[in-house]
């Protein structure tokens, strides 16, 4: 692996060095050019608008012809005063009057002429230079030559460092960006086993080496996932029995429980109506109730006491199928502003009865997924409790609000607030929270039980609220159309 790594990187170096020399043996000449064409060019723009007096005057435009070793000839418009920095005055002096005449030369390379000027190169054969020259008229009319040497050793120098700075910084950027790259590639797989190692330990064995070396480092990786694999099956294996055993005890200590319960419930329930029947039948026997009246009266109160508990048996039975799963939800589409409205017509005579005022409002079907039967059975209960404990304005409302798929649907009634130490019990098998009146009409308190577990057997919510004028239960429906609701397990 060291060895490898040891290639790579001496292999990197010789790469950058080649590209280095490549690069500088392709573009060290063009932009050596362009870079003497920029000083050209800046050194035009700050001559163009002064005169030959204001620029012998300015010791910064001196620096900067020195600076970039660029030569200034300027004539005037005469041809009567002139102004020069050349070695070689007469010279470029003739070669200026030679450009504004229109003498060609046959050594000159024109590379941009504009109105303002022409910038060009021109060969000397003695001495055998090449010079960079741009040559025009200044804003006040005076006739100029600006030139420079393109082979001067200094600049070249200057510019060649430059140039191996640049590129050199550029490829070791690139050199230090593909070793770090290569080492995090040779190094990953000891950072993946050291953090599955870590991993296990800690009995997380999800952890997978992904790596496809075929060195060392890669087989025991391989082995490391046999192992983690053998470890977590093995341990699957204890916490599915170890659940499932928990499982059963939990379930033994809950049917237990459930079954203590029922038999508390049922024997406090059904020990009044019992022990009415039983009284009243004695009665009956002992001949207490001479006249028909009272034998009727009698009758009457063990016919009613039976009535009731032959109901509550029926509900007890009811929920008991809900609870343990014996009577499984049928899930179906159907109009739940129907459902509701042909429960308050079959409640009609009771409804009338307790003179209380119910207003559904819904008129359009309101298509729900749920078991149709038993939602009518929820329906029914909550209409039935509404009724009975209905007081005041005596008047009962039923709503349903639709909101991103789910129908909640509400039944209100006037009447006293159920009490904060009560509402989150209302739901509780066999619980009343008036026990007196709750008899009156015959409840059993099972009734709002059904409604929980047939609630949950949709896998949907069920509640109820305090107002100051009165209490609402409701409950919600899936309404999208466009999804199959699954019949819950």
């Amino acid at each position: 692996m060291t060895r490898e790594l040891s290639l790579l990187i001496a292999s990197i170096i010789v790469l950058a060095l080649v590209v280095i020399g490549v690069m500088t043996w392709l573009f060290l000449e063009p932009f050596y050019r362009s870079d003497r064409i920029r000083r050209m060019k800046d050194t035009y723009q700050q001559l163009v608008s002064l005169t030959k007096s204001e620029i012998d005057s300015s010791e910064s435009i001196k620096m900067m012809l020195l600076n970039n070793n660029i030569q200034v000839t300027i004539v005037s418009s005469t041809m009567d005063s002139v102004y020069t920095t050349s070695h070689e005055p007469n010279r470029n002096l003739v070669r200026l009057y030679e450009y504004v005449t229109g003498f060609a030369r046959e050594n000159t390379d024109v590379l941009e002429k504009t109105d303002a000027y022409t910038l060009q190169i021109t060969k000397e054969a003695h001495p055998a230079l090449d010079y960079l020259e741009m040559w025009g008229q200044l804003e006040c009319g005076d006739y100029f030559l600006l030139q420079t040497p393109l082979d001067s050793i200094r600049s070249v120098a200057k510019l060649t460092l430059m140039f191996y700075l640049l590129l050199g910084a550029g490829v070791i950027l690139i050199s230090v960006a593909v070793v770090c790259f290569l080492v995090r590639r040779y190094t990953r797989p000891i950072v993946q086993l050291t953090a599955q190692a870590r991993r296990m330990a800690n009995l997380d064995f999800e952890a997978r080496y992904e790596g496809s070396e075929t060195n060392e480092i890669g087989e025991l990786g391989r082995s490391f996932n046999k192992m983690s694999s053998e470890l977590e099956r093995t341990i699957s294996e204890l916490k599915s029995a170890n659940a499932e055993l928990q499982r059963d005890n939990e379930k033994k200590t809950k049917i237990d429980e459930v079954r203590k319960e029922f038999l508390n419930n049922v024997s406090h329930e059904l020990k009044t109506p019992i022990a009415l029947i039983q009284g009243y039948a004695e009665g009956l026997k002992e001949n207490i109730a001479e006249d028909a009246e009272s034998r009727d009266f009698y009758c009457d109160v063990i016919i009613d006491e039976s009535s009731k508990m032959n109901h509550m048996v029926k509900k007890l039975l009811t929920l008991n199928q809900l609870e343990f799963g014996n009577d499984p939800v049928v899930m179906e589409r159907f109009d739940l502003t129907g459902l509701i409205s042909g429960v308050i017509q079959g409640m009609k005579i009771m409804i009338d009865e307790a003179g209380d005022a119910v207003s559904f409002a819904q008129k359009e079907p309101v298509y729900v997924w749920g078991d149709e039967f038993k939602i009518e059975e929820v329906v029914t209960n909550y209409l039935s409790n509404a009724v009975h404990h209905c007081e005041n304005e005596k008047r009962i409302e039923i709503t349903m609000k639709e909101e991103d798929g789910i129908v909640t649907t509400t039944v209100f009634n006037t009447g006293r607030p159920i009490p904060e130490e009560d509402i989150g019990r209302v739901f509780e098998k066999f619980y009343k929270v008036d026990k007196a009146r709750t008899r009156a009409y015959g409840g059993s308190g099972i009734g709002l039980s059904i409604v929980q577990a047939i609630m949950d057997g949709h896998q949907q919510r069920c509640g109820v609220k305090n107002y100051e004028n009165g209490v609402a239960f409701w409950f919600t429906l899936e309404s999208k159309s466009e999804e199959q609701v699954q019949t819950p397990s």
